[in-house]
């Protein structure tokens, strides 16, 4: 079970990623990990840095996968990339927190939406 869970994430992001390039996003790094969390993809956009969760769903059972994204996780994502901004010097750059929520549909292949500016950022 958890086999199949990380497969369809690493799949995921991979399709988030080709996606995000295709509309003009420039991919910086991926799976970018600290103590505080994990972002899934970090890209530019114009001159804006955006820190990219993927959210993946095969089903509607739990929801859809524009729900996944908690209170709590979105607090975890802005405090990594906080850490990201830090040690790379980029305090002073425009920021935003794009999601990739990735569905299953009933053709079996996937439906991709992007939603920019999913959150803002806050550590509280």
């Amino acid at each position: 079970m958890k086999d199949k869970r990380h497969q369809l994430g690493r799949n995921s992001e991979q399709l988030a990623s080709q996606y995000l390039q295709k509309n003009g996003y420039e991919i910086i790094q991926q799976n970018y990990r600290t103590r505080q969390g994990e972002i899934d993809i970090i890209a530019r956009d114009n001159n804006t840095i955006v820190f990219v969760e993927v959210k993946a769903r095969t089903s509607t059972n739990y929801g859809h996968a524009v729900q996944a994204l908690t209170r709590k996780q979105q607090i975890r994502l802005s405090k990594t990339a906080l850490i990201y901004l830090y040690k790379n010097k980029l305090l002073n750059q425009k920021v935003r927190f794009d999601v990739v929520a990735i569905q299953k549909n009933l053709q079996n292949s996937f439906d991709i939406r992007l939603i920019k500016n999913a959150f803002e950022f806050s550590t509280k």
